[in-house]
């Protein structure tokens, strides 16, 4: 064999090398055929309908959040039920189907995970405080928590089992303040339509919620409410129809998508 020939051989040889070695070091990232490629940054990719039990004070950030959640992930669909903490833990552990559980407190999430019915641990993703819901001019001239125990103010404010009014009820305790309500209501939204109605003077909800109601009443903060802040956890839920788009959304909620929302809707950082 001439040197000519040698050298071209020794050269197609060298080139083969370089080729396998490119491909080793590729492996997996390489796609073959049928291999489906995720766009960088997206993460796992999700599809199908996800259903989301969050606490009632959460509708706004949420529905928000649904839709950008929706813009990320193609082919999904998240749906909502948004009802007091205490109500939706009683559905999951009666069985209603749901990929993610949202509370507005601690105590229904721990409640959730000793019913078995919450996949992993938890996770707290934002904090809410309390605050005073008058109508617009604050017709009673309500400007304390101690006023809304004064006689001639109707007040109402969420039962004991629900996050608002477990919280509300410590509140009262700190203060040395006994209300007298009109009404004890299963969530923040329902407190807040009546407030916003003109069926009460006042009513006791969270600063989110007054922020996120617009014109439709005014705020009355007051000091006692930074003694109680309520933390807001997360989680997969246990047996859920769609696992893998439950977990993508607590990921999206709990990131930097998810604080960005909650922060603009006033919630604090866990």
């Amino acid at each position: 064999m001439s040197a000519r020939r040698r050298g071209a051989v020794r050269g197609a040889a060298a080139v083969a090398g370089l080729l396998l070695a490119a491909s080793a070091l590729a492996g997996c990232s390489v796609p073959g055929a049928g291999q489906t490629v995720t766009p960088s940054g997206s993460g796992t990719r999700v599809s199908g309908t996800i259903t989301v039990f969050a606490a009632a004070s959460l509708t706004k950030t949420f529905t928000e959040l649904g839709t950008e959640f929706e813009a990320a992930h193609p082919g999904t669909t998240v749906t909502f039920s948004f009802a007091g903490s205490s109500d939706l833990v009683t559905q999951l552990t009666a069985g209603a189907p749901a990929d993610v559980f949202a509370s507005a407190d601690e105590a229904n999430m721990t409640k959730a995970v000793a019913g078995k019915v919450i996949q992993g641990t938890p996770t707290d993703f934002a904090t809410n405080v309390l605050a005073i819901a008058v109508p617009p001019g604050n017709p009673a001239h309500v400007k304390s928590f101690a006023d809304l125990a004064s006689p001639g103010i109707k007040t109402v404010v969420c039962a004991p089992q629900v996050p608002c009014g477990a919280a509300t009820a410590k509140v009262e305790q700190s203060a040395g303040v006994t209300l007298h309500p009109v009404s004890q209501e299963s969530s923040v939204t329902d407190v807040l339509g009546k407030v916003s109605s003109g069926e009460a003077d006042a009513g006791i909800v969270y600063r989110t919620d007054v922020k996120g109601a617009g014109s439709s009443v005014e705020s009355v903060p007051f000091p006692e409410a930074a003694k109680t802040v309520n933390v807001y956890p997360i989680a997969s839920v246990a047996h859920a129809p769609n696992p893998r788009g439950g977990a993508a959304f607590v990921a999206f909620a709990t990131g930097p998508e998810g604080r960005h929302v909650l922060a603009a809707a006033g919630f604090g950082a866990p």
